[in-house]
C-alpha cells in the first residue's frame, strides 16, 4: 500500500471518528441548524411549533392568580409561602442530534419550572451516593439525620418564659413509621412520610379522598403506594441538605449547572420560613417544586441543557456528571407506579404517558405544563413550556413525524 493511500485512510478514519462524536454546546452558544440540514421535514417542524404556540395554556400568566384559581389554592393551608413570578408566553426548543432545529417564544426568559425541580433534587441525591455521603439509596434515612435547628429570628422577641417547654429543634424521622423510610422511598414518592414541614401537613397536599379521610387513615407501608406529595419532596430536600451540609443550589451549580454550560440566570429557592442553621450557617432548604411558591426558576435553554445531559446518560463532553447507574435507576419503575422512576422521571414503558413516543422515552414534567421530553432512540430533546398537559402528545407526534 502506498504511503499516500495509507495516510488518506488514516485521515478518513479519524474524520469518521470525529464526525461521529456527540456535539455539546458551549456556554451561551448553541448551534442552530435548519431541519433540512439534518434530514428533517421542515414543514412538520413548523407545524409542531405552530401547534405549541396556538395551544398555549389558558391559565392566568400571573401564577399567584393561577394558583388560587386551581385546586392547589383550595387545599388546606394552600397559600403560597415562596416567591412566584408572572410567566411568559408559550416557549420551547427542539434539539435533534444536539443541534437546535426549532424554537419559539423567548427561550432566554427565566420562569418557574414547577416540578421539573424534582429531577434536579433527585440528581443531588445521586451525587450524594456517588460521593459516599449516602452509602446506598436503600439505606434507612433516620440514621443519617441530626436534629433540625430552624432559623426563627422572630423568637428573639418572644418572652422565653412563655415557651419554656417548647422544643427548639425538630426531627424529621422520629415516628415509628418514619423510621422505616429509605432514601429510595422518598425518591420514588412511596414513603407516605407523616408529619408537617414548613407549615404544610402531609395530609393537606392533594387530599383527593377528603381531608378527614386522608388525615385519619393508617400510613401505608413505605414502598407499597405511590402518592405525589410535595411536603414529602421537601422532606427529601431538607434531609439531603443535612447530608451535604451545604445549600443544594451550591452543589447543583458546581457539579451540574456550571459543567453543562448553564447560564447564570437560574435560581433555586425555598420558602420564607424554610431556613435552618447548619454548622453555624443560615441555609435555606429549597422547594422540590413550586406548589407553594419557590422552586427552580430557569430558562428554556437551561432546561434543554439538563434534558440533553440526561439524554446522554449523565455524560457531558466526556465527563460523567451524573453517575450512569443513577440515570439507570432513575428510569427504573416499581410496582407502586410502573410509569415513574426517581422523581421526576415520567416513563413511557406502556406508551400511555405519551402514546406517540417510543417506550424508552421519558420526560421531566412540571405543572404549567413544563416538559423536558427526552428520546434517546431518536436523539431528541423537546422543551415545551406553558402547553396544556393533554396537548403534549400531539406536539411530540408532530416532531417525530418530521424524522420520517
Amino acid at each position: 500500500m502506498k504511503k499516500s493511500t495509507f495516510t488518506l485512510l488514516i485521515f478518513l478514519s479519524l474524520f469518521s471518528i470525529l464526525s461521529a462524536q456527540t456535539y455539546f454546546p458551549e456556554k451561551g452558544k448553541w448551534v442552530e441548524k435548519s431541519p433540512t440540514e439534518l434530514g428533517l421535514d421542515s414543514d412538520k417542524i413548523q407545524q409542531a411549533i405552530n401547534y405549541a404556540i396556538e395551544h398555549e395554556s389558558d391559565a392566568d400568566p400571573n401564577l399567584k392568580i393561577a394558583h388560587y384559581e386551581s385546586a392547589f389554592g383550595r387545599e388546606p393551608f394552600g397559600y403560597p409561602i415562596g416567591p412566584m413570578k408572572i410567566r411568559g408566553a408559550a416557549t420551547g426548543l427542539i434539539i435533534y442530534k444536539g443541534y437546535v432545529v426549532g424554537k419559539w417564544g423567548d427561550p432566554n426568559r427565566v420562569d418557574l419550572t414547577f416540578s421539573v425541580a424534582k429531577s434536579f433534587l433527585s440528581t443531588t441525591a445521586g451525587l450524594a451516593v456517588e460521593e459516599g455521603l449516602i452509602t446506598s439509596e436503600m439505606d434507612l434515612v433516620y440514621p443519617y439525620m441530626a436534629p433540625i435547628y430552624p432559623y426563627e429570628p422572630t423568637k428573639l422577641m418572644i418572652n422565653k418564659a412563655d415557651h419554656f417547654e417548647d422544643e427548639d429543634t425538630f426531627e424529621l424521622f422520629n415516628t415509628e413509621h418514619n423510621r422505616t423510610i429509605t432514601w429510595d422511598h422518598l425518591l420514588r414518592q412511596t414513603s407516605d412520610w407523616e408529619g408537617s414541614l414548613w407549615g404544610k401537613p402531609d395530609w393537606a397536599d392533594r387530599p383527593r379522598e377528603g381531608v378527614k379521610e386522608k388525615r385519619t387513615r393508617p400510613q401505608n407501608a413505605p414502598g407499597s403506594v405511590y402518592e405525589y406529595n410535595d411536603t414529602r419532596v421537601n422532606v427529601l430536600a431538607l434531609a439531603l441538605m443535612n447530608v451535604w451540609r451545604k445549600p443544594l443550589p451550591v452543589i447543583l451549580k458546581s457539579k451540574i449547572m456550571d459543567p453543562i454550560g448553564a447560564s447564570d440566570t437560574w435560581r433555586w429557592t425555598g420558602y420564607e420560613n424554610s431556613f435552618v442553621i447548619i454548622d453555624g450557617q443560615i441555609m435555606q432548604s429549597v422547594s422540590g417544586g413550586s406548589h407553594w411558591g419557590g422552586g427552580m426558576m430557569l430558562s428554556a435553554w437551561d432546561q434543554a441543557r439538563f434534558g440533553y445531559l440526561t439524554l446522554n446518560d449523565g455524560k457531558w463532553n466526556n465527563q460523567q456528571l451524573i453517575p450512569s447507574f443513577w440515570i439507570n435507576k432513575s428510569k427504573t419503575p416499581t410496582p407502586a407506579n410502573p410509569g415513574y422512576g426517581f422523581m421526576n422521571y415520567f416513563l413511557n414503558n406502556d406508551q400511555e404517558f405519551i402514546p406517540a413516543a417510543p417506550k424508552t422515552a421519558f420526560a421531566h414534567i412540571g405543572a404549567g405544563t413544563n416538559m423536558i421530553y427526552v428520546d434517546q432512540e431518536n436523539d431528541l430533546v423537546i422543551v415545551a413550556r406553558w402547553i396544556p398537559n393533554n396537548d403534549k402528545n400531539e406536539l411530540v407526534r408532530l416532531v417525530l413525524e418530521s424524522l420520517k
